[in-house]
């Protein structure tokens, strides 16, 4: 069972990250996501790095009959240097839509949604031929996996990015 909580905006600092990104049609995409952050977090353990927070799925380009563009990411808490697999990053400073859920991740993305459409928010996005690019659009994983390990009963973030205002 799917349970969404209220959107809210926030203004949220730029904030670093170690991340790993990978090109992955919708089908299949949170396997390969789930096998990116396993790997991420082994990487910091390797290099004793100790993150800033949760993991978080960032789609930076969305299309799902065709090709996603995402990232896995661990924030840190001071800009790192990466080796070229693990590269250095950052969600840009800015106004946020966000909520909670627990369940679907569709359900959740498609409440954020309609909740900008119905308060007149536009999302930082333009359109490209590879489909919607984000400036920042993220999943974040507030669960611990080795406390709950069924995805399903993960609380999760979802933020997109509002557009500045001109």
């Amino acid at each position: 069972m799917t349970t969404v909580g209220e959107a809210k905006i926030d203004i949220r600092p730029e904030r670093p990250y170690l991340g790993i990104r990978a090109e992955t049609p919708f089908k299949g995409m949170f396997s390969v996501a789930d096998q990116l952050i396993k790997e991420l977090r082994l990487w910091f353990k390797e290099h004793e790095i100790e993150p800033a927070g949760p993991a978080f799925l960032r789609y930076h380009i969305i299309n799902m009959e065709g090709i996603m563009h995402i990232g896995v990411g661990i924030p840190v808490a001071t800009p790192q240097t990466g080796d070229g697999r693990v590269y250095p990053d950052m969600l840009p400073a800015g106004r946020y839509g966000s909520l909670i859920f627990v369940g679907h991740g569709l359900t959740g993305n498609k409440a954020l949604g309609r909740w900008a459409g119905e308060n007149n928010i536009a999302w930082d996005r333009r359109d490209d031929p590879r489909g919607d690019v984000f400036s920042a659009r993220t999943e974040t994983y507030l669960t611990d996996p080795k406390v709950q390990p069924l995805k399903t009963k993960w609380e999760v973030e979802v933020a997109i990015k509002i557009k500045d205002e001109a």
